[in-house]
């Protein structure tokens, strides 16, 4: 029953990776070129936090794609990095449409996901509550925003200079 479970969670993990990549190349040229960029500072953010989260033993990943690499580079590279730039591209501009967005994808993970991934074997949040993991998100997306904010606002002034 185990091996069949672990079989299907790494089944589910390239899925998730696969079908986030899919998506890339209908978010155009345009929007890709303007907010990669932003996704990938993000990404990283996120990745630091892991190895911060690892130690504090926030959370634990037991699945993993690949042997010694934090399971959560499946969605740190698929759906995270992909789904910020997502909400970017159809949300940038409108910060309370924005922040509304987030906070339901970001609740729809804390309140569903987590379980889900528990009740799978893929990861569970071990020292930090849920809605402290909330917290977290919602500063990740304003640092999201933030970014892209000043990283527009730098290359309006030089394109004006």
């Amino acid at each position: 029953m185990k091996f069949g479970k672990m079989k299907y969670s790494k089944s589910l993990l390239l899925l998730m990776v696969v079908l986030s990549w899919l998506t890339f190349p209908l978010l155009g040229k345009d929007s890709i070129k303007r907010f990669l960029p932003a996704g990938i500072f993000i990404s990283l953010v996120v990745a630091v936090e892991d190895v911060i989260a690892r130690k504090r033993k926030w959370w634990w990943w037991y699945e993993k794609l690949i042997p010694n690499v934090s399971g959560i580079v499946p969605f740190l590279w698929g759906p995270f990095l992909i789904g910020s730039m997502w909400i970017l591209k159809l949300t940038y501009g409108r910060f309370i449409f924005y922040t509304i967005i987030n906070f339901i994808v970001d609740s729809f993970f804390t309140l569903f996901m987590v379980d889900w991934l528990k009740k799978l074997g893929i990861a569970s949040l071990i020292r930090l509550p849920k809605y402290q993991l909330s917290m977290i998100f919602f500063l990740k997306s304003l640092l999201l925003y933030g970014f892209q904010y000043v990283k527009e606002k730098i290359q309006y002034t030089k394109f004006r200079m």
